[in-house]
């Protein structure tokens, strides 16, 4: 059994948490949690596909240039190439599942704000 409480931590960006559930080359699942007002470095990746689930808060995603709120128990697909950067334009914490399929391990390219 795997959850935050006994997997592998790690910190991130602007002191936001992850923990790996699952840590494999054809498969990464990680729970992740941003404090309010923090973002990720806009990016992409080439092949890996990812699919971000909320458990708790709401996540702003930008995507290709367009904004989405998702909000708890909702989920967004980010395909191989797509531009994405995730943040908490929040005042709470959020915390959500990420799952890559296979890893993006090597597999990120960082781009400039948009």
């Amino acid at each position: 059994m795997i959850s935050k409480d006994n997997a592998e931590h790690y910190v991130w960006g602007d002191n936001c948490d992850g923990w790996y559930l699952v840590n494999r080359k054809d498969m990464l699942v990680i729970h992740e949690k941003m404090p309010p007002g923090t973002c990720e470095k806009r990016h992409y990746h080439s092949v890996s596909r990812q699919f971000f689930f909320v458990l708790q808060g709401e996540l702003s995603m930008e995507l290709e240039g367009e904004m989405h709120k998702i909000k708890t128990q909702q989920g967004i697909e980010i395909p191989p190439g797509s531009a994405h950067q995730a943040s908490n334009n929040t005042q709470s914490p959020v915390e959500f599942i990420v799952i890559s399929q296979p890893t993006t391990r090597g597999d990120r390219t960082d781009l400039p704000a948009s």
